[in-house]
Protein backbone atom coordinates (compact mmCIF):
# COMPACT_ATOMS: atom_id res chain seq x y z
CA UNK A 1 0.00 0.00 0.00
CA UNK A 2 3.05 2.47 0.88
CA UNK A 3 4.05 2.08 -2.83
CA UNK A 4 0.41 2.63 -3.86
CA UNK A 5 0.83 5.37 -2.02
CA UNK A 6 4.14 6.79 -3.66
CA UNK A 7 2.87 8.11 -6.99
CA UNK A 8 -0.04 10.19 -6.18
CA UNK A 9 2.83 11.82 -3.30
CA UNK A 10 5.20 12.19 -6.75
CA UNK A 11 2.32 13.99 -8.42
CA UNK A 12 0.60 15.70 -5.44
CA UNK A 13 0.24 19.28 -8.08
CA UNK A 14 -1.51 16.71 -10.70
CA UNK A 15 -5.49 17.46 -8.82
CA UNK A 16 -4.94 20.98 -8.34
CA UNK A 17 -3.40 21.38 -11.34
CA UNK A 18 -5.12 19.41 -14.16
CA UNK A 19 -7.94 21.27 -14.69
CA UNK A 20 -9.54 20.89 -18.40
CA UNK A 21 -9.85 24.39 -19.88
CA UNK A 22 -12.58 24.81 -22.08
CA UNK A 23 -12.44 26.86 -25.80
CA UNK A 24 -8.86 27.93 -24.84
CA UNK A 25 -8.10 31.25 -26.60
CA UNK A 26 -5.69 30.99 -29.88
CA UNK A 27 -2.39 31.17 -28.60
CA UNK A 28 -3.25 29.87 -24.86
CA UNK A 29 -1.99 26.42 -22.87
CA UNK A 30 -4.42 23.78 -22.01
CA UNK A 31 -4.09 21.69 -19.34
CA UNK A 32 -5.07 18.63 -18.58
CA UNK A 33 -4.67 15.29 -15.95
CA UNK A 34 -6.26 12.02 -14.72
CA UNK A 35 -5.19 9.25 -13.21
CA UNK A 36 -5.76 5.58 -13.83
CA UNK A 37 -6.15 2.17 -11.56
CA UNK A 38 -4.79 -1.16 -13.47
CA UNK A 39 -4.43 -4.22 -12.12
CA UNK A 40 -0.98 -4.56 -13.63
CA UNK A 41 1.32 -2.03 -15.42
CA UNK A 42 2.57 -3.41 -18.34
CA UNK A 43 5.18 -1.54 -20.58
CA UNK A 44 5.54 -3.21 -23.81
CA UNK A 45 4.59 -6.25 -22.86
CA UNK A 46 6.92 -6.66 -19.48
CA UNK A 47 5.16 -6.51 -15.89
CA UNK A 48 6.67 -3.18 -14.49
CA UNK A 49 4.96 -3.52 -11.34
CA UNK A 50 5.55 -7.25 -10.18
CA UNK A 51 2.38 -8.15 -11.79
CA UNK A 52 0.25 -6.10 -8.85
CA UNK A 53 -2.03 -3.20 -9.09
CA UNK A 54 -0.68 0.13 -10.01
CA UNK A 55 -2.01 3.42 -9.70
CA UNK A 56 -0.79 6.22 -12.26
CA UNK A 57 -1.42 9.50 -12.19
CA UNK A 58 -0.99 12.10 -15.13
CA UNK A 59 -0.38 15.99 -15.83
CA UNK A 60 -0.33 17.77 -19.25
CA UNK A 61 0.00 20.96 -20.89
CA UNK A 62 -0.11 21.80 -24.50
CA UNK A 63 -0.21 24.79 -26.40
CA UNK A 64 -2.57 25.09 -29.51
CA UNK A 65 0.72 25.78 -31.75
CA UNK A 66 1.29 22.02 -31.19
CA UNK A 67 4.30 21.77 -28.04
CA UNK A 68 3.93 19.95 -25.10
CA UNK A 69 4.85 18.87 -22.03
CA UNK A 70 4.02 16.09 -19.65
CA UNK A 71 4.54 14.16 -16.24
CA UNK A 72 2.95 10.30 -15.59
CA UNK A 73 4.18 8.09 -12.72
CA UNK A 74 2.99 4.56 -11.76
CA UNK A 75 4.65 2.43 -8.66
CA UNK A 76 6.51 0.06 -9.78
CA UNK A 77 8.90 -2.95 -8.54
CA UNK A 78 12.43 -3.27 -9.62
CA UNK A 79 14.36 -3.84 -6.51
CA UNK A 80 16.80 -1.16 -5.37
CA UNK A 81 17.80 -0.05 -8.91
CA UNK A 82 14.66 1.83 -9.45
CA UNK A 83 13.03 1.90 -6.47
CA UNK A 84 8.98 1.81 -5.80
CA UNK A 85 8.06 4.95 -8.60
CA UNK A 86 8.74 5.23 -12.21
CA UNK A 87 8.04 8.76 -13.94
CA UNK A 88 7.91 10.11 -17.58
CA UNK A 89 8.51 13.43 -17.62
CA UNK A 90 7.98 13.68 -21.89
CA UNK A 91 7.61 16.78 -24.29
CA UNK A 92 7.23 17.37 -27.73
CA UNK A 93 5.54 18.84 -30.90
CA UNK A 94 2.21 16.93 -32.54
CA UNK A 95 0.95 18.38 -35.74
CA UNK A 96 -1.68 17.59 -38.70
CA UNK A 97 1.03 17.17 -41.52
CA UNK A 98 -1.91 16.26 -44.16
CA UNK A 99 -5.62 15.43 -44.02
CA UNK A 100 -6.17 12.47 -41.31
CA UNK A 101 -2.73 12.25 -40.72
CA UNK A 102 -0.79 13.42 -37.58
CA UNK A 103 2.82 13.47 -36.81
CA UNK A 104 4.59 13.27 -32.55
CA UNK A 105 7.51 13.87 -32.02
CA UNK A 106 8.85 13.49 -28.57
CA UNK A 107 11.38 13.14 -25.92
CA UNK A 108 10.78 11.23 -22.76
CA UNK A 109 12.54 11.09 -19.52
CA UNK A 110 12.36 7.84 -17.17
CA UNK A 111 13.44 8.57 -14.12
CA UNK A 112 13.45 6.48 -10.99
CA UNK A 113 13.75 8.89 -7.88
CA UNK A 114 13.49 6.15 -5.03
CA UNK A 115 16.36 4.21 -7.00
CA UNK A 116 19.79 3.97 -5.59
CA UNK A 117 20.64 7.59 -6.51
CA UNK A 118 17.97 9.77 -7.80
CA UNK A 119 18.62 11.42 -11.40
CA UNK A 120 21.00 8.18 -11.61
CA UNK A 121 22.62 5.50 -13.03
CA UNK A 122 18.81 3.70 -13.44
CA UNK A 123 17.54 6.69 -15.97
CA UNK A 124 17.74 6.95 -19.36
CA UNK A 125 16.44 8.98 -22.23
CA UNK A 126 14.39 7.87 -25.14
CA UNK A 127 13.44 9.61 -28.35
CA UNK A 128 9.84 8.70 -30.44
CA UNK A 129 7.96 9.66 -33.21
CA UNK A 130 4.88 8.65 -34.24
CA UNK A 131 2.51 8.94 -37.46
CA UNK A 132 -1.13 8.59 -36.95
CA UNK A 133 -3.50 8.25 -40.15
CA UNK A 134 -7.00 7.68 -40.45
CA UNK A 135 -8.32 4.83 -41.98
CA UNK A 136 -12.44 5.77 -42.46
CA UNK A 137 -13.73 4.91 -38.73
CA UNK A 138 -9.97 3.23 -37.85
CA UNK A 139 -7.11 4.92 -36.44
CA UNK A 140 -3.63 3.57 -37.29
CA UNK A 141 -0.42 4.52 -35.19
CA UNK A 142 3.02 3.77 -36.11
CA UNK A 143 5.54 4.41 -33.69
CA UNK A 144 9.44 4.31 -33.71
CA UNK A 145 11.74 4.78 -30.64
CA UNK A 146 15.43 5.08 -30.14
CA UNK A 147 16.81 4.74 -26.85
CA UNK A 148 20.44 5.72 -27.29
CA UNK A 149 23.96 4.40 -25.73
CA UNK A 150 23.89 5.23 -22.05
CA UNK A 151 24.97 4.29 -18.28
CA UNK A 152 21.42 2.59 -17.78
CA UNK A 153 21.40 0.65 -20.52
CA UNK A 154 24.73 -0.84 -20.25
CA UNK A 155 26.41 1.40 -22.78
CA UNK A 156 24.46 0.00 -25.24
CA UNK A 157 20.92 1.41 -27.21
CA UNK A 158 17.48 0.07 -27.42
CA UNK A 159 14.66 0.71 -30.22
CA UNK A 160 11.17 -0.10 -30.24
CA UNK A 161 8.86 -0.38 -33.23
CA UNK A 162 5.12 -0.32 -32.71
CA UNK A 163 1.68 -0.58 -34.85
CA UNK A 164 -1.55 0.22 -33.01
CA UNK A 165 -5.17 0.02 -34.37
CA UNK A 166 -8.46 1.71 -32.93
CA UNK A 167 -11.85 1.91 -33.60
CA UNK A 168 -14.79 3.34 -31.72
CA UNK A 169 -18.21 0.93 -32.15
CA UNK A 170 -21.22 3.70 -33.55
CA UNK A 171 -23.22 4.55 -30.88
CA UNK A 172 -21.85 3.18 -27.84
CA UNK A 173 -18.93 4.56 -25.72
CA UNK A 174 -16.79 1.39 -26.86
CA UNK A 175 -13.47 1.66 -28.30
CA UNK A 176 -11.37 -1.56 -29.82
CA UNK A 177 -7.76 -1.66 -29.86
CA UNK A 178 -4.91 -3.87 -30.80
CA UNK A 179 -1.39 -3.32 -31.22
CA UNK A 180 1.84 -5.21 -31.26
CA UNK A 181 5.70 -4.54 -30.91
CA UNK A 182 8.72 -4.95 -31.82
CA UNK A 183 11.46 -4.75 -28.82
CA UNK A 184 15.32 -4.82 -29.77
CA UNK A 185 18.59 -4.26 -27.71
CA UNK A 186 19.42 -3.51 -23.91
CA UNK A 187 16.02 -2.51 -23.09
CA UNK A 188 14.57 -6.05 -24.22
CA UNK A 189 15.09 -9.00 -21.46
CA UNK A 190 16.45 -12.85 -23.17
CA UNK A 191 18.14 -12.86 -26.73
CA UNK A 192 17.85 -9.26 -26.64
CA UNK A 193 14.58 -9.16 -29.24
CA UNK A 194 10.97 -10.22 -28.56
CA UNK A 195 7.52 -9.25 -29.82
CA UNK A 196 4.30 -8.02 -27.57
CA UNK A 197 0.94 -7.81 -28.90
CA UNK A 198 -2.00 -6.92 -27.26
CA UNK A 199 -6.01 -6.64 -27.98
CA UNK A 200 -8.61 -4.93 -25.80
CA UNK A 201 -11.62 -2.11 -25.31
CA UNK A 202 -12.57 0.55 -23.22
CA UNK A 203 -15.30 2.47 -22.41
CA UNK A 204 -15.98 6.27 -21.76
CA UNK A 205 -18.49 7.76 -19.98
CA UNK A 206 -17.69 11.72 -19.28
CA UNK A 207 -14.73 11.60 -17.63
CA UNK A 208 -15.06 7.72 -16.18
CA UNK A 209 -12.95 5.18 -18.44
CA UNK A 210 -13.58 1.59 -18.30
CA UNK A 211 -11.00 -0.63 -19.80
CA UNK A 212 -9.51 -4.90 -20.31
CA UNK A 213 -6.77 -5.83 -22.23
CA UNK A 214 -5.18 -8.75 -23.21
CA UNK A 215 -1.39 -8.64 -23.52
CA UNK A 216 1.46 -11.39 -24.56
CA UNK A 217 4.40 -11.64 -25.46
CA UNK A 218 6.83 -14.15 -26.95
CA UNK A 219 9.28 -14.19 -24.26
CA UNK A 220 10.67 -17.47 -23.61
CA UNK A 221 10.49 -19.27 -20.37
CA UNK A 222 13.06 -19.36 -17.36
CA UNK A 223 12.11 -21.89 -15.21
CA UNK A 224 11.99 -19.42 -12.78
CA UNK A 225 8.59 -18.40 -11.60
CA UNK A 226 8.74 -15.18 -10.18
CA UNK A 227 10.39 -14.05 -13.67
CA UNK A 228 8.11 -15.78 -15.84
CA UNK A 229 5.40 -14.14 -14.40
CA UNK A 230 6.00 -11.09 -15.59
CA UNK A 231 5.77 -12.07 -19.39
CA UNK A 232 3.27 -14.25 -18.94
CA UNK A 233 -0.27 -13.41 -20.52
CA UNK A 234 -2.87 -11.99 -18.71
CA UNK A 235 -5.71 -9.85 -18.54
CA UNK A 236 -5.29 -6.37 -17.32
CA UNK A 237 -7.94 -4.23 -15.71
CA UNK A 238 -8.01 -0.34 -16.11
CA UNK A 239 -10.27 2.24 -14.47
CA UNK A 240 -9.87 5.77 -15.23
CA UNK A 241 -10.84 9.26 -14.06
CA UNK A 242 -9.63 12.59 -16.34
CA UNK A 243 -9.93 15.66 -14.07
Amino acid sequence: MLRLLAVPMLLIAVPAAAQDVADPPAGSLSVSGGVDLVSDYRFRGISRSGDDVAVQPTVAVSHDSGFYLGAWGSNVDGGAATGDVEAQLYGGYEAEIASGTRLDLGLTYYWYPGGDKAFGPSDYGEAAARLSYMLGPVEATGTLAYAWDQAALGSDDSLYLGLGLSSGIPNTPVTLTAGVGYSDGSLAPGDGDYLDWSIGARASFDRFTLGLKYVDTDIGKTGVKAVDSLYDPTIVASVGFAF
